[in-house]
């Protein structure tokens, strides 16, 4: 599987704490599992995990009386530890000490030559969380990546989506998910205990934040996450077409908007919902101070003071990011502003009191200075109407028969009620 290289706004893919796996047989057992490693102390953010993990059997410590959490782990070595954890059948010893466990993933689908060639080489490398993310979402029996439906169009980085949304994986870091990151012999070992703890029914507890950015990271939004209950699919819709959850329908082809003439071409980077009433949504740093940010309710000689963003503070922002990928008509397509973000299907159960009364009822551009220079557009979670269809695209910045809006970035359908 190709490595999806994507920085999205919001999203930090910082380098995590190198880490590594217990090999073919590099470390050997200690004696008595319930005895906690030299490096390995009670206070130890994974000392629970290591200890399960050597009484189970699936992993060792080394002779010298070290666990050596931080060392980084191969791709061979994990699967050799999951396969073990999961007790799956396993072959003869061949020539190659991974093989045989390498041979039993495939068999149960942990891994498949999609993933990369069946090469000394490639097992040799060290595995990234992403593809640890992969690993053991298919260990619990995900399989939303796979390519069954080859006329669908799934876009790559899903992994880490699916394990973070399950509790398998956490952030590195408050919003962190450093998909390239290495692996940890210590946080292999946690996450294949999350694993066996979800085969064996329990819930896990999800990081939000971390969630929240794989979204991103997936297909260049988060607003499934952030704001599940705005926009999601029709229940009728669910399991259609191969789709798993309304984050399917998110159409990340469509992110791109091409004039008719193919003389312009813009795309929008990324869309993200933020959660004005959690403090700590890491997403914030994106905006102004929000002290300084002001809503527009469409009146031209409204005071700008008026209406601060900071007394609707149970409100969603939509913070957005588009840019001209090319223009190769100038004297047509604007070259002072990006292509244009489109939103409907809000509106206000009572117009006057969002006109005249400064009342936020529905949704609205956000600005810092002076109206659009801000990219941005607030929500306010009750109050609002939803109309029969909820739409979202991306135009080319020009008027008349040039411009072409792509409407079905995302477009649901259902009927009217009223925001809660």
């Amino acid at each position: 599987m190709g490595k999806k290289i994507a920085k999205w706004a919001g999203v930090a893919l910082a380098a995590v704490l190198t880490t590594n796996m217990l090999g073919n047989g590099g470390a050997k057992a200690e004696g008595d599992s319930s005895n906690l490693f030299g490096d390995v102390q009670t206070g130890h953010w994974a000392a629970s995990g290591i200890s399960k993990g050597v009484a189970k059997g699936y992993v060792a410590g080394y002779t010298n009386g070290t666990f050596k959490p931080d060392m980084n782990v191969t791709r061979a070595e994990f699967v050799k530890m999951v396969v073990s954890a999961l007790n799956l059948q396993v072959g003869s010893q061949t020539d190659k000490w991974y093989a045989p466990y390498v041979a039993s993933a495939g068999e149960q689908g942990l891994y498949k030559t999609d993933d990369f060639a069946n090469t000394e080489t490639n097992w040799n490398k060290t595995l990234t969380r992403e593809e640890m993310a992969r690993i053991a979402s298919r260990a619990i029996g995900q399989k939303e990546n796979e390519k069954e439906h080859p006329w669908m169009y799934i876009p790559e980085g899903k992994w880490m989506y699916t394990a973070t949304k399950n509790g398998l994986m956490t952030g590195v870091g408050r919003g962190e998910i450093a998909p390239d990151g290495t692996t940890t012999r210590a946080q292999a070992v946690v996450v294949i205990e999350r694993i066996l703890a979800a085969n064996a029914g329990e819930k896990l507890p999800v990081d939000k934040y971390a969630v929240s950015s794989a979204e991103v990271y997936w297909h260049g939004t988060n607003i499934f996450t952030v704001m599940p209950e705005v926009f999601y699919a029709p229940e009728k819709w669910i399991g259609s077409n191969g789709k798993n959850e309304s984050a399917d329908f998110w159409n990340e082809k469509k992110m791109t908007v091409k004039s008719r003439d193919g003389l312009y071409e813009g795309k929008l980077d990324t869309l993200i919902a933020i959660d004005l009433a959690d403090p700590n949504d890491p997403n914030l740093k994106l905006l102004p101070p929000i002290k300084e940010l002001k809503w527009d309710n469409n009146v031209g000689n409204q005071n700008i003071n008026d209406l601060p963003v900071s007394k609707q503070m149970n409100s969603y922002i939509l913070y957005y990011k588009t840019r001209t990928i090319s223009n190769k008509r100038p004297e047509v397509y604007s070259t002072h502003f990006p292509p244009h973000f489109q939103i409907s299907g809000f509106d206000s159960p009572n117009r006057d009191d969002f006109y005249k009364k400064g009342i936020l009822n529905t949704i609205t551009r956000v600005y810092h200075k002076e109206p659009f220079d801000t990219t941005a557009w607030i929500l306010p979670k009750k109050g609002y109407v939803r109309s029969s269809s909820i739409s979202i695209g991306v135009r080319t910045p020009t008027a008349g028969n040039y411009g072409y809006l792509v409407s079905d970035i995302l477009e649901f359908s259902y009927p009217q009620s009223t925001g809660e």
